[in-house]
């Protein structure tokens, strides 16, 4: 049985970077661990790749579109559908949790696909660009 911080952040590598070569799925995964470790964020990795507005009628409901990793509501499926790129995730969920990879991103908190400009991006610290995503730092004030 698989702990559940384990498919929480192999489940948000697996829909966030599946296609990105094993550097941006590390990358996807720290940001998600920087946030644990920052106390603006939920403490726990599940927190985090779940974090965002509920409807106040049914709280166990994210607002559509809403959440700090699309993924998590947009309406689609969260069941990983190809075995071999979840196999991959589960692995750098792993080492990411254990802290046997490296950081890429050096403590990012927070990314976007290169094609979009998000309204939180002038706010934040801008860090390094790796494949399709662009990570930035969210310093303390």
């Amino acid at each position: 049985m698989l702990d559940v911080a384990i498919v929480c952040l192999a489940t948000a590598v697996y829909f966030e970077a599946r296609g990105e070569p094993r550097v941006g799925q590390r990358a996807v995964a720290h940001v998600i661990m920087n946030r644990v470790r920052d106390p603006r964020f939920p403490d726990d990795v599940c927190g985090v790749v779940t974090e965002g507005p509920r409807y106040s009628w049914a709280p166990d409901y994210p607002v559509r579109d809403r959440c700090q990793f699309s993924f998590y509501c947009d309406g689609k499926s969260d069941e990983p559908s190809d075995k071999s790129a979840y196999s991959l995730a589960l692995t750098v969920a792993k080492r990411a949790l254990r802290g046997e990879s490296d950081d890429p991103t050096e403590g990012a908190t927070h990314y976007h696909a290169h094609y979009v400009t998000p309204a939180w991006a002038t706010a934040k610290r801008r860090h390094v660009r790796i494949n399709d995503h662009i990570f930035y730092r969210w310093e303390s004030r």
